[in-house]
């Protein structure tokens, strides 16, 4: 089973890696995406919490 992780994060990391040299465009706007969803998030936890203080 520890096998198989390893090929898995090996073919993941290739895959990336291709991805960002055959398409930088791309791999910055699926980044920016990310980000933007991880901000979102946050924002959603700390209104969130902000309406639980009040």
């Amino acid at each position: 089973m520890v096998q198989a992780k390893k090929i898995a994060l090996y073919v993941i990391v290739v895959f990336v890696l291709y991805t960002i040299i055959t398409s930088p465009a791309r791999a910055a706007d699926l980044v920016q995406v990310g980000f933007e969803g991880v901000s979102d998030a946050a924002q959603g936890v700390g209104d969130f919490m902000s309406e639980l203080v009040k």
